[in-house]
């Protein structure tokens, strides 16, 4: 097996949102994530109500630590066999001090995984702003960090989100699954955001291969967990708005009042899946009378597990050979660039405090 110095990496750093894991954190948590934004401080106490629901802990944490175990068993039996970190944007263990926890141990260069499959500002370029920032934070002993690349359509993940929407289909009585309405959710994210882009294409292009593998060719994509001002313009309709649309039809023309909901946009089954989805969508299907069921997230799925450590091989291929190695993804979109452009996924224009929100 390569050594580190053969590979020319020495780690690999698993990249995340991060979430609280007690009461007490989800303040200074919340405060996190919207430090530089204009957030008003009631939509902020709305939103830590959604954590005090489960005790103040974010599942996304636990759900990380289980990807990295099952990652660690991957990389020792198949390799390479990088040592594995792990760096939040917003909570604990935040990417600074992974960061100088890697330098200490005398990591050089490593890999990025991160847990958003889209290209987007806040899921892609974002990331890598936070991990420059924290490289400078360390200083010059800081590793140098290279993201792996965007995987939306890459077997590995179409595969075990398609398993995972046909197990929920089968929670449907057999003689109405053919007609049972199918709805992929992703996080909404500002027009603005979604005009400089290719999340709004990547996510359809993911929700087809899903579709078009169960033969199910009838579907939607609709949004979820929105948190900006009225007066600007997000990604929709909001899942809690197609279930009423759904159910409008269905008065009409006695349509379908089974619906399988398959959160697409997200890897695991974090507070935004189990509020968002379970709790508020949910609770708008029943008042509506719709049988809604709920597709798990890929999580720790063999097949994605074995996805991350295939994009692991493929990048130390190429710095091995010089060369582009086979790079799979499924549909027409093609394998995502390794490297990003300057211009990529650029942050959205963000009104001052004296200009109005539009």
């Amino acid at each position: 097996m390569a050594t580190s110095n053969e590979i020319g990496y020495d780690a690999l750093l698993l990249v995340s949102f991060g979430g609280p894991e007690r009461p007490e954190d989800v303040m200074p948590f919340l405060e996190n994530v919207v430090r530089g934004k204009q957030v008003p401080r009631e939509r902020l106490l709305e939103v830590a109500e959604h954590y005090y629901q489960f005790g103040g802990v974010s599942p996304i944490n636990e759900q990380n630590r289980a990807l990295l175990a099952a990652l660690s068993v991957e990389l020792s039996e198949h390799g390479p066999r990088l040592p594995i970190y792990w760096g939040n944007r917003n909570w604990h263990p935040l990417l600074a001090d992974t960061l100088r926890q890697m330098a200490d141990d005398g990591v050089r260069r490593a890999l990025a995984f991160f847990t958003s499959a889209y290209s987007s500002y806040s899921s892609c370029r974002q990331y890598r702003e936070n991990i420059a920032a924290a490289q400078q934070e360390v200083g010059p002993s800081a590793p140098q960090i290279d993201k792996l690349r965007a995987y939306f359509n890459h077997p590995g993940f179409i595969e075990p989100m398609t398993e995972r929407v046909r197990s929920a289909y089968e929670k449907i009585p057999a003689d109405r699954r053919a007609a049972a309405t199918l709805l992929f959710t992703a996080h909404s994210i500002p027009q603005s955001m979604a005009d400089t882009s290719q999340y709004e294409p990547q996510l359809r292009e993911a929700s087809r291969l899903v579709a078009d593998a169960l033969g199910h060719p009838v579907w939607r994509l609709v949004y979820q967990s929105r948190s900006g001002p009225p007066t600007q313009p997000w990604l929709e309709p909001d899942v809690r708005d197609a279930l009423r649309e759904l159910a409008a039809a269905g008065q009409r023309d006695l349509g379908p009042r089974d619906v399988v909901v398959a959160p697409i946009g997200f890897i695991s089954d974090h507070l935004e899946i189990v509020y968002d989805l379970d709790t508020e969508a949910q609770e708008v299907a029943q008042e509506l009378g719709i049988n809604m069921v709920r597709a798990g997230a890929v999580g720790v799925h063999p097949r994605f597990v074995t996805m991350i450590r295939e994009l692991v091989q493929e990048r130390l291929q190429a710095e091995q050979t010089g060369t582009t190695s086979e790079r799979p993804a499924l549909g027409t979109l093609g394998a995502s660039h390794d490297a990003c452009p300057l211009d990529c996924c650029p942050a959205p224009h963000r009104p001052s405090p004296r200009e109005p929100a539009h």
